[in-house]
């Protein structure tokens, strides 16, 4: 057994958070810890979770995760899950590399040679989605995800809503299966209105339409309209997850691999929602680690179904050229081919880490502050 000699953090643009462990033989492993707009909170659970697993058995994923989650005392939530997850991913890359594996063999095996996937178009305020459509079909996805409005006030014109369902019938017009994602920003008075108006036109499933704070209005609204309702990036933990899958409120489940606890909680999230025939849909508008992690595991899921990635999304742009292809030494294994990523077939995660860039980068990197929208009687609108 070899045991953990260093771990560390890295913050690099545009938002991201990486983890990197080392062994005592010099093997290394990479995980992710984003949590977008918190990233020194998330840093600083970092500083306690690093210096307490040096020495641990690199082995041990599961008594390094129950470790960091029991003898806390205090439990759960995005900053401690996404600390944890960080730790996690990067352990199962470390096991992986030592035996010469990719994760999902780890797992199980893989249950399917390629993933479906899907990509971003529109931003935070919608506008031009047929061109950016036509360039997601150019770049090979089938199927995107936008956002379902702009910021919408508790109880709105209803006219503000009907750009939502022109924008939908135009990019279906184009070929492509459009998910709508509400992002929690509208509140219930305005999201059944919407919901009841985009059922006709079947988006491929509507995402996060309320607060996930509110389970027995988002269950309210799976019984008002047959769309697939979709969230759960939102949720940190299978105790979080578990209301919304025995209540029957959500079709397809959406944790976020570096928010949830890593691969060990995903996995056992996953497991749940196939015994309530709930599909995995893996949140990810994150960096490579993190893509690159949730595809281990969206190989060896039965109930999977579609992952989003971040290829080209507006964050990874505004600010500069910092895709997800930037950080890893071959691009290649996020090639999208007629809506589809070939299974990695390299160890660990698959990926090979440009850690000379990372560190590069890191040296001089800004956190990334959460957007903020208000309305015009100068009122906070959800991001």
């Amino acid at each position: 057994m070899v045991k953990i000699k260093s771990i560390e953090y890295f913050r690099v643009p545009p938002r991201w958070l990486f983890v990197k462990i080392v062994d005592e033989d010099g093997q290394c492993g990479w995980g992710e810890s984003t949590l977008e707009g918190h990233t020194e909170a998330v840093e600083g659970t970092l500083n306690a979770l690093c210096k307490r697993f040096q020495g641990y058995e690199a082995d041990d994923i599961e008594h390094v995760w129950q470790m960091a989650w029991r003898l806390g005392f205090y439990r759960g939530g995005p900053v401690f899950m996404s600390a944890i997850s960080g730790i996690d991913i990067a352990l199962w890359d470390l096991k992986g590399r030592r035996l010469g594996v990719p994760i999902y063999q780890l797992l199980g095996g893989k249950v399917r040679n390629k993933l479906s996937v899907y990509a971003w178009i529109g931003g935070d305020r919608p506008s031009d989605v047929e061109a950016a459509g036509k360039a997601r079909l150019a770049q090979g996805f089938k199927a995107i995800k936008m956002n379902a409005t702009e910021d919408v006030n508790w109880l709105d014109s209803p006219r503000v809503l009907d750009s939502s369902v022109e924008r939908l019938k135009a990019i279906k017009a184009l070929g492509l299966d459009p998910a709508l994602d509400f992002h929690g920003r509208l509140h219930k008075p305005m999201a059944k209105q919407l919901a009841k108006a985009l059922e006709p036109h079947r988006p491929l499933f509507l995402e996060e339409p309320l607060l996930s704070e509110h389970p027995e209005a988002i269950k309210q609204l799976s019984d008002q309209v047959a769309c697939p309702i979709a969230l759960g990036e939102r949720l940190y933990s299978r105790w979080d997850v578990k209301r919304f899958l025995e209540d029957a409120s959500v079709d397809i489940l959406q944790p976020d691999i570096a928010h949830c606890g890593g691969i060990s909680e995903l996995r056992r999230i996953a497991s749940m929602a196939e015994t309530y025939d709930v599909a995995i849909a893996l949140h990810c508008p994150l960096g490579s680690i993190a893509l690159a992690a949730c595809m281990q595991v969206d190989l060896a899921t039965p109930n999977f179904v579609i992952q989003e990635m971040s290829l080209g999304m507006h964050y990874n742009t505004e600010a500069g050229e910092y895709d997800i292809t930037r950080y890893v030494k071959d691009a290649n294994v996020f090639a999208v081919k007629d809506g589809y990523v070939d299974a990695p077939t390299a160890p660990g995660l698959g990926i090979e880490v440009n850690e000379e860039l990372v560190r590069q980068l890191a040296a001089n990197s800004e956190p990334w502050p959460p957007k903020e929208f208000y309305g015009p009687d100068g009122g906070i609108r959800e991001w």
